[in-house]
């Protein structure tokens, strides 16, 4: 059996730990043994469970998901274009807009299964999206040095700063958030929320109507609110998981915001929404950014 078969098994029963929001499970000695990587064996290690999935049956309704997805949101953008498109420089038409990636909170993959699969799932849907790897900008705090080198040797891009999932978009993107803290997905939302960035994003992670149906109507309304607003107007669809891989592909949706839907909301909704603060929420769910003193 290969070593990726092994992981594979290994995957299925891990209980529950991988649902839980792996950034905050670091232990120092894992770290340690992360600094010591052998940067090319866990390369390869990767690509082998790249090509494993690639033949699972699942893997299929995610990729024509992913890509009826992405083909929607750069139309969007497409016809959101106030001016025309810029000349193709090889002289073969005009550029269409292309998908970029941001993947964030993908955890210790050297050490922890789930992490290492859903990387290499990452991997796949941005082939699948036609999304040069270069493209996709992964963080985590948790990362070690190791881990950063693994990333920029496959050709990612390593962000250096945590941004709270605070990124504005101006381009379709596509954001691979698996079992995420809830507040990193309230953030994001918090700062595209508006009728000109939502539309561009495809958000590949834990379903908000999971979420809501999970917590306490009133707690979440306070501590998440634009999620439970979004939970009203998003599209899910839920990405297929085998029972095998229970703890590693879980809850997992494809959610995408047509304007449409989101027209639906008041026009108040959109005027100077408030940055969340979370000062009384329990269990809060993401690594904050260091404040400068």
């Amino acid at each position: 059996m290969s070593d990726a078969g092994e992981e594979w098994q290994v995957a299925g029963r891990r209980g529950g730990a991988a649902r839980k929001f792996k950034s905050l499970q670091v232990s120092s000695a894992s770290t340690c043994c992360q600094e010591q990587l052998d940067i090319g064996k866990t390369v390869k290690r990767i690509k082998d469970i790249v090509s494993e999935l690639s033949f699972e049956d699942f893997w299929q309704e995610w990729k024509d998901q992913v890509q009826e997805a992405g083909s929607v949101t750069l139309s969007v953008a497409t016809e959101n274009r106030d001016t025309e498109p810029p000349p193709d420089p090889q002289g073969e038409g005009t550029l269409c807009p292309q998908l970029e990636c941001v993947c964030y909170g993908l955890g210790t993959f050297s050490s922890c299964v789930s992490a290492r699969y859903q990387l290499a799932m990452l991997l796949l849907l941005l082939d699948a999206g036609q999304i040069p790897w270069k493209n996709c900008s992964v963080y985590d705090p948790a990362f070690s040095s190791g881990e950063r080198d693994v990333l920029r040797e496959l050709g990612l891009t390593v962000l250096t700063e945590n941004e709270e999932g605070k990124r504005l978009i101006t381009k379709p993107t596509l954001f691979y958030l698996m079992h995420c803290g809830k507040a990193l997905y309230n953030n994001l939302l918090w700062k595209n929320w508006s009728l000109q960035c939502l539309p561009l994003m495809v958000i590949i992670g834990n379903s908000f109507k999971g979420m809501w149906d999970r917590a306490i109507e009133r707690e979440f309304k306070q501590d998440y609110g634009y999620i439970s607003q979004a939970v009203s107007v998003c599209e899910e669809r839920p990405l297929p998981c085998p029972s095998r891989v229970i703890d590693t592909f879980s809850d997992t949706a494809v959610i995408t915001f047509p304007t449409r839907c989101l027209n639906k909301l008041p026009k108040s909704t959109w005027v100077e929404p408030p940055e969340p603060q979370y000062q009384d929420c329990n269990e809060l769910e993401i690594i904050l950014r260091h404040k400068q003193s």
